[in-house]
């Protein structure tokens, strides 16, 4: 099996030196250049899997090589290495696509770590987008994201799809909290076994309890035959317990129970029943906050967090809204007879001005009734929601009284449409031009047209 191939870019010859020594002493295939231009030719031509990417350098620096490499391979692994220590130049690396970063001067074991995590990252992707299957349908690929964010969604998600470890999956109504779970699920070693779902919020809680571990018949009024509950159901599988911070007191005791000794027993039943069973739990409410105020057990909550994924809401990560948009236009396709239709950049900036709170359940569903119930092949504005379409500062163009020149009137709303998208993209050139569907070279000769600058 050939080495596995690692590209360092770094200007000083100390540093390629020294990494390429250690790192080929683990077994790596080193590769080094000195420059960002260089990189560029040495990541088509040998296609590394993992490039440590120095920040400072003369020519084209870090940042601008890391969105070069982005815009042909947007699984690329990029370790950032800076001495600088500057956080805004970071955080822009890593909304760009950065895997991580690490300061000068390194821990080299720390360094060897990271590179091992972004590997398993990468496999982990590859994995799970081109598994086939009935799991198809929650392959890795429908948790869409590029966010910062996202990238350690995936990385918790890696470490839990090879073994039965208790997962906790925090996060909003909306941000996917189920879809994770079967991802996990459907791609890890229990996906032969079943999913079983259980709505914590939905059930009255004096039907839970039968619910989750089954009923003997006649074990009170009603029960006219045995029942088998949710844990039994879910053997050798998983069993998904959404909104678990609804549960009363004495069944979060009963839960405790069976997570410690691996039995439960039926309500009205004397005989333990032995459990194989992950256990997958989710919850938008503040479980600490519960534990303080005495609704929630402590003893139960570290039992449930074993491993802790939290999915952030939408509206702080709308560099992902166009992504989205994307992925759901390609879903519901066959609602519009197949053809795929498109989203303008003018509608895609009323989007991106939302602020979501039903998170990425509730684009969906306007992307979807959009599609369906659209004119024609462009979603507009008015396709979109009364409260969407009331969100944006910018009025509809008007004529003006008088004279006017429907160049200057273009020039200006394409002026605002750049600057929105610089905004929204936090004035990162390359993605505030793939958001309005252009060049990076044509975007800078816009703002040095229009003289649009920051701040």
């Amino acid at each position: 099996m050939p080495a596995i191939k690692i590209l360092v870019v770094d200007d000083e010859p100390a540093i390629l030196e020294m990494l390429s020594r250690n790192l080929t002493e683990e077994g790596y295939q080193v590769l080094t250049v000195n420059s960002g231009e260089r990189a560029l030719v040495k990541v088509r031509k040998e296609k590394p899997e993992v490039l440590l990417l120095d920040i400072k350098m003369p020519g084209m620096d870090g940042i601008e090589t890391l969105g070069q490499i982005k815009k042909f391979d947007k699984e690329s692994s990029i370790i950032i290495l800076t001495a600088y220590g500057s956080m805004d130049t970071v955080v822009e690396a890593m909304k760009l696509g950065a895997y991580d970063y690490i300061t000068k001067p390194f821990d080299l074991e720390k360094l060897k770590s990271l590179i091992k995590g972004a590997l398993e990252a990468k496999r982990l992707i590859r994995k799970l987008a081109f598994r086939e299957g009935p799991e198809e349908k929650y392959s890795f690929e429908n948790i869409v994201g590029k966010n910062p964010r996202m990238f350690e969604v995936y990385k918790r998600i890696g470490k839990v799809v090879d073994n039965k470890a208790t997962v906790l999956i925090r996060g909003e109504t909306g941000t996917g909290k189920e879809l994770v779970a079967r991802a996990i699920h459907f791609n890890g070693i229990l996906r032969e076994g079943p999913f079983v779902a259980v709505d914590c919020a939905s059930l009255p809680q004096d039907l839970l309890e039968s619910e989750l571990f089954g009923h003997e018949k006649g074990s009170f009024t009603g029960a006219i035959t045995k029942k088998l509950g949710k844990f039994e159901l879910a053997q050798a599988g998983t069993l998904f317990l959404d909104e678990i911070g609804n549960l009363n007191l004495a069944t979060q005791a009963k839960l405790l129970r069976a997570l410690q000794e691996k039995k439960i027993e039926r309500v009205g039943g004397a005989k333990p029943i032995n459990i194989q069973v992950r256990i997958i739990a989710a919850t938008h409410r503040d479980l600490e906050k519960g534990v303080r105020e005495g609704s929630f057990r402590e003893d139960l909550y570290y039992r449930l967090d074993v491993v802790l994924i939290n999915l952030p809401p939408l509206r702080e990560r709308k560099d992902d809204i166009p992504l989205l948009v994307e992925h759901f236009l390609h879903r519901y396709s066959s609602e519009s007879q197949g053809r795929l239709k498109y989203v303008p950049p003018m509608t895609l900036h009323l989007l991106m001005r939302y602020n979501w709170p039903g998170n990425v359940r509730q684009l969906e569903n306007v992307i979807e009734r959009a599609v369906i119930m659209g004119k024609s092949d462009a979603i507009l504005s008015q396709d979109l929601p009364l409260e969407v379409q009331k969100l944006s500062e910018q009025p509809c163009p008007t004529l003006p009284s008088g004279r006017f020149s429907l160049k200057e009137r273009v020039a200006e709303l394409e002026k605002e449409l750049i600057a929105g998208a610089l905004e929204e993209t936090h004035w990162v050139q390359t993605k505030a031009a793939r958001l309005l569907g252009i060049s990076r070279r044509i975007i800078r000769y816009k703002m040095e047209k229009y003289g649009i600058e920051r701040g």
